[in-house]
């Protein structure tokens, strides 16, 4: 069965976004092998603010080649080709996702659907990349309510720009 990773980077004190979807902060580190992260899956999910973001910043031909699931109640699927609009989760809907064939998930960015993820026990993993800015306000990592997650570290890498990426899989 494919796995779900989720893939983020995230501010020193913990904000995946500026109060206003701010992604500027991220710099495209040198050291990072984004070839190599984007090889290992087929299929992208992501939430509509994490999908216009990404459509302003790389264009839409970025998802070119892989299947994408944008969750929203708000886009139109005929104004979005080559995306699949998803306008619930559900947790058969992802389990029949995971069942089909191919490489494994990327669940990037967005907190909403990452915690909507979560909480339905459909995350495999987390690959967070600390990068060394505090924004003092903006879209937390994890949203509320408390719910601790047990991780287990599995890989981690410091690089020279002062930036950690973290891989950790979720512990039952």
């Amino acid at each position: 069965m494919r796995k779900i990773q989720y893939g983020v980077a995230v501010s020193l004190d913990g904000y995946i976004a500026g109060p206003n979807g701010e992604s500027d902060w991220i710099q495209i580190d040198p050291e990072i092998d984004f070839s190599a992260i984007w090889s290992q899956f087929d299929t992208l999910l992501m939430g509509r603010r994490t999908y216009e973001a990404a459509t302003r910043r790389l264009g839409r031909a970025a998802f070119a080649g892989k299947a994408t699931f944008v969750f929203s109640k708000q886009l139109e699927p005929k104004d979005h080709p080559g995306v699949t609009i998803v306008s619930e989760l559900t947790h058969p809907w992802i389990q029949a996702l995971k069942k089909q064939e191919g490489k494994d998930i990327w669940l990037m960015g967005g907190g909403e659907l990452f915690r909507k993820l979560l909480d339905l026990g459909e995350v495999d993993s987390v690959n967070i990349t600390t990068v060394p800015v505090m924004l003092g306000d903006g879209t937390p990592l994890m949203s509320p309510p408390y719910a601790p997650t047990k991780l287990a570290l599995l890989t981690h890498r410091v690089y020279k720009s002062g930036s950690i990426s973290m891989t950790y899989e979720l512990k039952s």
